[in-house]
């Protein structure tokens, strides 16, 4: 007999998931960070390299041909927009959406918690993120800057290690493929011999990342400079990213600019730069931090589970 109409989820835990989202919504009421909505289809892919998105053709009803448009990865250019226009704190919880994304950890369609706090840095932001951690069951958080995390497990330090020996500890490590990026070394590394060790006594925040793997954050004015960024970790699962945002326009556009020279050498075809986003930080993006939480990971690290799956109703391969 066929089974794959039920769920892969048990009721229990989609029980579990409606009381997580309550309670989530409760404490952002608490701390009086508004509710919002922002689009799923947008006009511009992800620059992310290391991001996919889906795509759609959009038909205009009496005009002929078609637009190009996409299922977004993440709703924090919207989101941005909206602080842009003087929204305050805001969040959103909301589906998002990431081809070539699949496995125990990932599922292409997935629950995402994204919020924005101006007036906030991501140590703030730290702060409340583990305030919501804790209500939610689990024990206070820790940090460790990223440079320490390294040191311990590996002995090196991130932030100064030059490329010849960077490449021989990857290797060492288990890599097998060329690279000659520092960002996709460091994070082979990261990914196999330190994330895995992390969060299991005490949820974990890693701090201070290399500015290589800056994404949308500031860079600090250490030596060498480090991105204001940081990623929460529970039983060796990362849960969060959260970022001291970029505010200043010229530089989000350069990033933008260099991500879209990169994705054109490498075949990827989807970079349209957001316009729109550029235009809202013109005006006036405030002072602010942010962060994701994944809420389908944030239930699996709740139950001890190892497989996305089964925390999801209908996974890509039931839906």
């Amino acid at each position: 007999m066929i089974t794959d109409w039920q769920p892969s989820a048990s009721l229990e835990i989609l029980g579990l998931r409606a009381q997580v989202l309550s309670q989530i919504r409760e404490f952002m009421a608490k701390h009086v960070i508004l509710e919002v909505e922002t689009p799923v289809l947008i006009h511009s892919a992800v620059s992310d390299p290391n991001i996919q998105s889906f795509s759609i053709n959009f038909h205009k009803p009496n005009q002929p041909g078609e637009e190009k448009l996409y299922l977004h990865t993440s709703p924090e250019y919207a989101m941005k927009r909206l602080l842009a226009a003087g929204s305050g704190p805001i969040y959103q919880i909301i589906h998002v959406f990431r081809d070539y994304e699949s496995g125990k950890l990932h599922n292409p369609e997935f629950t995402l918690l994204e919020w924005y706090r101006p007036g906030y840095d991501y140590h703030n932001l730290m702060d409340e993120v583990g305030e919501l951690i804790h209500r939610l069951g689990f024990k206070q958080t820790i940090r460790m800057s990223y440079g320490d995390v390294f040191d311990d497990f590996t002995g090196i330090d991130p932030h100064q290690i030059n490329m010849v020996e960077l490449q021989k500890v990857a290797k060492k490590g288990g890599l097998h493929t060329a690279a000659n990026e520092k960002s996709v070394l460091l994070d082979f590394i990261f990914s196999n011999k330190i994330a895995p060790n992390l969060g299991h006594d005490q949820p974990t925040f890693i701090y201070d990342y290399p500015a290589c793997q800056c994404a949308l954050a500031k860079l600090n004015n250490s030596v060498p400079p480090q991105a204001e960024r940081f990623e929460l970790f529970i039983s060796g699962i990362e849960i969060a990213n959260g970022f001291n945002e970029l505010c200043d326009v010229s530089e989000q556009r350069k990033r933008f600019e260099q991500e879209a020279r990169y994705n054109s050498q490498t075949g990827k075809t989807d970079h349209i730069i957001d316009q729109r986003l550029l235009d809202a930080m013109i005006s006036g993006l405030p002072e602010c931090a942010g962060v994701a939480i994944g809420i389908d990971r944030l239930l699996m690290v709740i139950k001890g589970y190892d497989d996305i799956n089964l925390v999801i109703a209908f996974p890509v391969d039931r839906a």
